[in-house]
Order: structure tokens, then C-alpha cells, then sequence
């Protein structure tokens, strides 16, 4: 595969970046280079604001029956290029090809969701809210929207927030991670053959200065990103501070409650794809378990058993369940954490490091690691590893089960495997959380429902996907009109 350089999508035309700097996009498999991605300055960035604000005003005016006509045919678009797409996720983000075309699906979905428009941005109207007046709400576009995207999700999470922003009649700049934007560059060349007005979808390439310059620019009325706590607790200052709206899907470490009555088998299965898959780089990546009374042998034995015997690999090659985290720096930091964890007190109980895979010696991968007894209270109790680490601890009661799960930062989702309806119900009453999976490994919302998230997972009010995007790429106006007859007889 040979190396290239990436280039940015600027109103309406492939340029490239005057950018002094860039980095490699490593295959995290192989440690092959494959492109460079420039840094992007802040005048890049205000030609494409520039360019999306010129554009704004004619693609608000344009129908929703008519915008949503670009959706139909870029879904198509996304159908015959799956394959493609999925293979690009994959050699730029470690992940199998099974969990590439399952995230470009989610993907579509969304697409689909929202050409809907016509019905979902509708607004209020009431007649004589006084005597001969009508009141009317209506929605209208904010004009310019920056989707600041992470490298667990190239291809889907854009578009937990692009078609919407498209479908209510904003331009839309993309600035994917630095390191996967390989992805973007090929679904960008099919809104090229969309025909859209220059200006209405562009891309920016970038890491934070191009991402501050984003924040800064007053042209640029929205943020929707994805991406560390650290990240999004500055993206949402940042851009508050600079009086727009923001949205700001943060970090995780997501809990599971086991219980007795749970089927020790069908968990296992599905936890240990939650836990194991995508390399455990995935916000809704369970990576504490927290068995209660007798559940404990039963599910450690299994867990421990379905934790060896995960294939791991390229993510290309069949049969491979597991593949590579996103870089070296990331693989010596999981690393870490496992060893601290061990130091701290935890009994690791299947070690994924130090291991090679045959053929991709030179690739970033971590195997299933699982740790037992973890001290609630440990750094890796707390740290969002994001890795293929999975952490048992135990209780007795759901209710001690429900206080652990409740007792950290993050809120971004928490599951329980139960036979019990009384269990699952207070579980999903009192657990904090914004998602709640029941039997449910990862519970991801349809494109139709809110991605929720609460503390630390999540800054902002709106959050991505359904009818709560619609609403945070809308602004609302409200007209107060009466016309009285003596009027109406002047013309």
C-alpha cells in the first residue's frame, strides 16, 4: 500500500494544506505507514469557515424535501461502497472487518433517520392565542457546524451528526483524527459526486491547533465531537466561552452487574465481545464486571476460559475476534496499566502482554488481558484504559452491586445479566448512567434514539442522533402575528 498525502475538501475542490507538519497514518496491525496527514492551519481552517458561511445561505432556503434527496443518494453511495469503506476502518484502525461494516451500518442508519426532516424539524402552531392572533414555532438552521470526530469510529461517528446538520439545511466542516482520516478522505469523494454547492461539506485535517482555530472561529456555530474527557471538558469551555453551542461525547468505563440468575454461557458470550472487541477502544466498552454472591466461580471460570481463547490478529484475516490497539503509545500505556493494576493489588488472571502475532510481529496488539479482585478505589478501577482489559470485582447484594457501579466519574452506560424482571427494574431505576443495557453487552441507541451520556461522559444538553440532533442544529423563532381586517382590505 503505497504512502500518500491527504489532502483537505474546501469549497468545493481537493486542496492541499500549506501545512508545514505532518504525521503518519499507521496500520496498527502492521506498523506501515500508509499516508501523512497535515496539520492544518488556522487560515485553512477560515477558508473552509468562510466558504461554509457563504454557501449557508441558500442551502437554508433550499427545501427539506429537496435536501434530503442528497441523503437517498448518499446512503446509496455508502451501500456500494461498503466494502471499501470497511476495509479502510479497519487498516487504519485495527478492528476486524466484521466490526467495520457494523459501524458503517450505524453509519447509514443515521443517514436513513434523518430524511426524515420533513417531519422532524417541523414546528408549534396555535390560532387565537388571543383574539384574531396566531402563534407560531418554527425551526431554522444555525448556518455553520464543525464535527470534530475520534479514531475509535471513523466511519460511523461523523455521522451520528452530519446528516442532520445536512438534512436541516447547515453546512457542515469535518476535521477527522489525525490518526484515522483515511476514511473521511473516501467518503468525502463521495459527497463529490453529490454536486453540491461549493461550501456546503468540506474537510479540514488537523490535530489541536487546528481544532482550536475551529473552536475560535466566529463563523462556526456548532460543535459535535467525540473523544476523551480532557478533550471534551476543553472543547465545551472552549467553545462556550466563545458563545456557541457544543456537544461533547467524553470518556467511559462502563460497568456490568452479574448475577446469580444470570446464563453464565450467553454472558459470557456477549460480554466478552464487549469487552474484547474493537480491542476494547470503543466508549461503550464494558471493562468492569461485578459479580454478585454466588454468580462469582461460575462467570470468572467462563470469562477466564472465553479471555484465552479469543483469536487475535489483523483484522483482515478470518476468523480474527480481536484486532490491534490504535498504536505502539497506545499498546505501552495498556501495558502500564496492567502492571499497576497488579502493584495495586489486583490478581491478573489471563496476561495479554508481551505477546506476539504470527506474521504481524512489528503490530501493535494487546490480547485479552482479564484482572480479578481490582480494588474499587484503584487508578485502574477509575482510568478508562481503553483496551482489551477487563476487571472483576464482587459483591453480595445488588444493592453493594448498584453503589460500586454508581461510585465513579464517568456515566456513559452500565448493563446488568439478570433472569430477574425485579432486578433488571431497579437496576435501570437507580443505576447512573445515560445508557442501560439489560442482557445487553453493548447498549448502543438506534439512530432514532438519543447516544446519551451522563457525568463525566458527556458536556452539553443535546446529545447526537434522532430528533435531539434536530434540535441542536436548529435554532427556534417564534412569530406572533395578527391581521386585522381593516387592514387586509388596504390591498
Amino acid at each position: 500500500m503505497s504512502e500518500q498525502k491527504l489532502l483537505n475538501y474546501i469549497d468545493g475542490k481537493w486542496q492541499a494544506s500549506s501545512a508545514k507538519e505532518t504525521l503518519p497514518v499507521v496500520n496498527p496491525a502492521t506498523s506501515e505507514v500508509m499516508a501523512r496527514v497535515p496539520l492544518s492551519p488556522k487560515s485553512e481552517v477560515d477558508a473552509a469557515a468562510q466558504a461554509a458561511k457563504r454557501a449557508s445561505k441558500d442551502w437554508a432556503r433550499t427545501p427539506a424535501t429537496d435536501r434530503i434527496q442528497v441523503l437517498f443518494k448518499l446512503k446509496q453511495l455508502l451501500e456500494d461502497n461498503l466494502d471499501d469503506l470497511a476495509k479502510s476502518c479497519t487498516n487504519e484502525c485495527g478492528k476486524t472487518y466484521a466490526e467495520s461494516v457494523g459501524e458503517l451500518r450505524r453509519a447509514i442508519e443515521n443517514v436513513e433517520v434523518a430524511c426524515g426532516i420533513p417531519i422532524m424539524m417541523q414546528g408549534w402552531n396555535n390560532e387565537d392565542i388571543a383574539r384574531g392572533i396566531d402563534e407560531h414555532m418554527i425551526r431554522q438552521p444555525l448556518g455553520v457546524a464543525a464535527i470534530i470526530a475520534p479514531f475509535n469510529f471513523p466511519g460511523m461517528i461523523p455521522f451520528w451528526f452530519l446528516p442532520y446538520a445536512l438534512a436541516t439545511g447547515n453546512c457542515v466542516i469535518v476535521k477527522p483524527s489525525e490518526k484515522c482520516p483515511m476514511t473521511q478522505q473516501k467518503i468525502f469523494a463521495l459527497f463529490e459526486k453529490l454536486n453540491l454547492a461549493p461550501g456546503i461539506m468540506q474537510l479540514v485535517n488537523g490535530a489541536g491547533e487546528t481544532v482550536d482555530a475551529i473552536l475560535d472561529h466566529p463563523a462556526i456555530r456548532a460543535i459535535s465531537m467525540v473523544g476523551s474527557t480532557p478533550a471534551a471538558r476543553h472543547i465545551y469551555a472552549r467553545a462556550a466561552a466563545n458563545g456557541k453551542r457544543a456537544q461533547c461525547q467524553a470518556g467511559a468505563k462502563n460497568p456490568v452487574v452479574i448475577m446469580p440468575d444470570a446464563d453464565m454461557e450467553t454472558a459470557t458470550r456477549i460480554l466478552s465481545d464487549s469487552a474484547y472487541g474493537c480491542a476494547g477502544q470503543r466508549c461503550l466498552a464494558l471493562s468492569v464486571g461485578i459479580t454478585v454472591g454466588a454468580a462469582r466461580p461460575a462467570f470468572v471460570d467462563c470469562f477466564s476460559e472465553a479471555t484465552r481463547n479469543r483469536k487475535v490478529g489483523y483484522g483482515l484475516d478470518k476468523g480474527v475476534e480481536t484486532g490491534a490497539v490504535i498504536s505502539m503509545a497506545s499498546k505501552e500505556r495498556i501495558e502500564g496499566l496492567i502492571a499497576k493494576a497488579e502493584q495495586e493489588g489486583a490478581k491478573i488472571l489471563v496476561d495479554g502482554r508481551g505477546k506476539k502475532v504470527p506474521g504481524y510481529e512489528n503490530g501493535s496488539f494487546v490480547f485479552p488481558t482479564l484482572l480479578d479482585n481490582v480494588p474499587p478505589h484503584s487508578e485502574v478501577a477509575k482510568t478508562e484504559i481503553f483496551g482489551p482489559v477487563f476487571s472483576m470485582m464482587h459483591a453480595e447484594t445488588l444493592d453493594e452491586a448498584i453503589a460500586m457501579v454508581n461510585d465513579r466519574e464517568y456515566g456513559n452506560m452500565a448493563c446488568i445479566f439478570t433472569s430477574s424482571g425485579a432486578a433488571a427494574r431497579k437496576f435501570r431505576q437507580e443505576a447512573v448512567a445515560g445508557n442501560i443495557g439489560i442482557n445487553i453487552g453493548v447498549a448502543a441507541p438506534m439512530a432514532f434514539f438519543p447516544f446519551s451520556g451522563w457525568r463525566e461522559s458527556f458536556f452539553g444538553d443535546l446529545h447526537g442522533q434522532g430528533t435531539q440532533a434536530v434540535e441542536f442544529f436548529t435554532e427556534t423563532k417564534v412569530v406572533v402575528e395578527r391581521w386585522p381586517k381593516e387592514w387586509s382590505r388596504k390591498f
